[in-house]
């Protein structure tokens, strides 16, 4: 529980203690005097418990318990300046374009529920969107000209310089048409006679459900076809006997709607994370922050969580 004693004033005097490596320079920027820099550092020492800076004739040298203090505070005031910026960006009515990418399985199921929330925080801006594979939305990402990504974990090679904030986690799902023979299968070994509409290499869901044909037993399916259109999953799958293997957030409507009919196979060996990404570098402009709590508020709406 935070000590009630603690405010946003001894944060920022830390921080730019820390900063400067001086309680004079910290107290010039910080526009007090030395005596009171010094006395708001001994006030949160004391709420603290425990030394965070060590004085000497040099400056001030961090102890251990600094460094980890260091960290939160500055990640505190980081987060306190983005709520204030967001904020205001709503009492302005901030205008301006955000381009947000997704996975196909978050354009058709959260997606359309956090434009909706966010256009209710920024009704004069303007929010671009565009579905793809996991690769290709992370390049366009660091290329910048994607603000955010949602979409789920890739590979560590593929993740370098971005962050990620889970919002949930999601499996694959196997489907089939109304009517098919295998509407009650029950094991993957069931469906090996028929088209299959499997992940190709660079889909994010691949490993896991290779992951999952191997924990089954199950080897190549002869009339495999690789694809995570949903557009061609959906029309291939509807007009013939081929069975498709996708992440539920694509056909959760479908599903619903009795459009597709999902096979009572296991499939939580799939199940993996789905967030927001951004570039790890940079700060995020007041309307992408906004989609991206707009983002996490349709999660809790949604109950996907």
């Amino acid at each position: 529980m935070i000590d009630r004693r603690l405010k946003v004033r001894h944060l920022q005097a830390f921080v730019e203690i820390a900063r400067q490596k001086s309680l004079k320079r910290a107290a010039e920027i910080l526009n007090l005097t030395q005596p009171a820099i010094s006395k708001t550092l001994k006030e949160l020492e004391e709420i603290a418990g425990v030394t965070l800076l060590e004085r000497s004739r040099g400056g001030v040298v961090m102890t251990l318990e600094g460094d980890v203090f260091l960290r939160y505070a500055t990640s505190s005031l980081t987060a306190i300046d983005q709520a204030m910026t967001s904020i205001s960006a709503i009492r302005k009515g901030e205008r301006g374009r955000v381009a947000v990418g997704a996975l196909p399985s978050v354009a058709a199921r959260m997606l359309p529920q956090a434009v909706q929330l966010f256009t209710r925080l920024a009704p004069n801006a303007t929010p671009q969107v565009e579905d793809g594979p996991h690769g290709f939305l992370v390049d366009r990402l660091r290329a910048g000209k994607l603000d955010l990504v949602i979409g789920r974990l890739g590979k560590p090679d593929t993740m370098k310089g971005i962050s990620f904030t889970q919002l949930y986690a999601e499996d694959v799902v196997v489907v089939c048409a109304p009517g098919h023979p295998l509407a009650e299968a029950g094991a993957l070994t069931d469906i090996g006679d028929y088209p299959v509409i499997y992940p190709p290499k660079d889909a994010a869901i691949r490993p896991l459900v290779d992951r999952m044909m191997i924990a089954d037993g199950m080897g190549d399916f002869p009339r495999r076809i690789e694809s995570v259109s949903a557009a061609f999953g959906r029309g291939f799958t509807l007009g013939g006997d081929a069975l498709w293997i996708i992440s539920t957030g694509v056909v959760a409507g479908d599903i619903a709607a009795g459009r597709l009919i999902a096979l009572p196979i296991k499939t939580g060996l799939t199940a993996g994370p789905i967030g927001v990404m951004a570039r790890a570098e940079d700060d995020l402009t007041p309307l992408a922050q906004m989609f991206r709590q707009a983002a996490i508020r349709a999660v809790e709406d949604l109950a996907l969580s």
